[in-house]
């Protein structure tokens, strides 16, 4: 988790540099946020799994989590081909 964050920060860092207008560059920053945000939640939901009291609470919260990943990454995603639909 904290390996794909620093990662995902890497390459947003390297997005804003690519970036060419004020548009891009605040659709970007919001989807770190939003992406930033999920990731917190599911840290958040992983480690409640890793204290759960059995298996299958443990594995509920973790299913949880991946799905609140791919939620908030499709969200950070929609936001930045919105930002791109106005350019």
């Amino acid at each position: 988790m904290r390996t794909a964050l620093i990662t995902t920060a890497a390459l947003a860092l390297l997005g804003l540099a690519a970036c060419d207008s004020s548009t891009d560059r605040a659709a970007e920053m919001r989807a770190d946020t939003v992406e930033n945000a999920g990731e917190a939640r599911a840290d958040n939901l992983e480690n409640q799994a890793q204290q759960a009291p059995t298996q299958a609470q443990s594995d509920a919260l973790n299913a949880q989590a991946n799905q609140v990943e791919q939620r908030t990454d499709a969200q950070a995603d929609a936001v930045e081909q919105q930002a791109g639909r106005r350019d």
